[in-house]
């Protein structure tokens, strides 16, 4: 028995691929049990249909040649189970989304899949301070340049910050202590993102405690290391800057900066105008993944999670249904009502 294949048919051969790019393209905007409900049909096949949908993207997005690369891990559930992202931080989209957790062995897959030739072309490696990352970047990029995130820095010393406001608390007694509690988001906070009240309340606790207003008023100041276009002048401000720590029992914000003269090569290469990179863009695709996994909240389907980050900045305009025997079909907007193209219906 021979089965004849038809080319305008979706995987699932009940159901035209203009009907299944219809329904990834509400996806998009839509969650699958939304777009399920509008079409009367089984959510499972919906999310099939956007599976198919997301797969034709990235093929036609084809395989990147990246020159300036992200990594961040992401954590997929409790217990630490991380995969790894890998952006193009030139086009501002992720290219690559996997492993089994966040060791070197995870993160060479990518290189493996990105092969040797490309691999060659990347200039700068934009990461956070594992090590693993580092070993894997070594390994198969030697001459890439290495710049460590500014935000991860940030981050720690915003853990360092925390550290100092729980001793504090821990050490006062009494009225002493209603000063400090519930004001971690202030203390983190830049002052100008702050409320009235938050501002009040800043403004209240450092003058009550002098520990805090001097680790906060350097959490502050640090952040101006990013901005000098001279490696030397950079390292004479966090040589300043670490100096002001001398006398001031603040112990987390002392391990912070030994961790950054440790790293500094990788901190100071920002410094470079080659390297002027947006450092932004990891930090908000991570915020961007969060809305996504709360939207597919439930789903395990690591596949289907891998599909929406790769192509979440590619736009429908990237992805017209490119395929000759759907011109006689017709065009249809997302507005439109879900056109009846399952096959066998009237």
């Amino acid at each position: 028995m021979k089965q004849e294949s038809l080319e305008w048919l979706a995987d699932n051969p009940f159901y035209t691929k203009r009907f299944s790019f219809w329904v990834g393209r509400r996806c998009r905007v839509s969650t699958i049990r939304d777009v399920a409900r509008e079409t009367h049909l089984d959510w499972k096949t919906i999310k099939a249909l956007e599976k198919q949908y997301m797969e034709a993207q990235l093929r036609r997005a084809g395989t990147p040649g990246p020159q300036i690369i992200g990594i961040d891990e992401l954590s997929v559930r409790k217990g630490h189970t991380y995969r790894i992202i890998v952006s193009d931080l030139v086009r501002q989209r992720p290219i690559w989304f996997g492993g089994t957790d966040r060791s070197e062995a995870s993160m060479n897959l990518f290189f493996e899949w990105l092969g040797d030739k490309k691999s060659r072309r990347i200039r700068l490696v934009v990461m956070d301070m594992w090590k693993p990352f580092r070993n894997a970047c070594a390994s198969h990029v030697p001459g890439a340049a290495v710049l460590y995130d500014k935000f991860h820095a940030l981050r720690h010393l915003g853990e360092a910050l925390d550290k100092v406001r729980r001793s504090e608390y821990a050490r006062l007694r009494g009225e002493d202590r209603k000063f400090i509690k519930g004001q971690l988001y202030t203390l983190l906070s830049h002052r100008e993102n702050l409320s009235l009240d938050g501002k009040k309340a800043l403004r209240t606790l450092l003058k009550a405690n002098k520990r805090l207003q001097t680790a906060y008023l350097l959490k502050e100041s640090f952040g101006q290391l990013w901005e000098y276009r001279s490696v030397a002048w950079a390292r004479k401000f966090f040589d300043n800057w670490r100096a002001s720590l001398k006398g001031q029992k603040l112990e987390p914000f002392e391990k912070f900066a030994k961790m950054i003269d440790s790293h500094w090569e990788g901190i100071a290469a920002y410094c470079l105008p080659e390297n002027k990179v947006s450092l932004g863009f990891v930090e908000s695709l991570n915020n961007k993944i969060r809305v996504i996994q709360r939207r597919t909240y439930g789903l395990r389907d690591q596949e289907y999670l891998r599909l929406k980050i790769l192509t979440r900045p590619l736009h429908n305009s990237d992805f017209p249904p490119d395929h000759s025997q759907m011109t006689s079909l017709g065009t249809f907007s997302d507005e439109e009502t879900a056109p009846n193209f399952r096959v066998g219906d009237s």
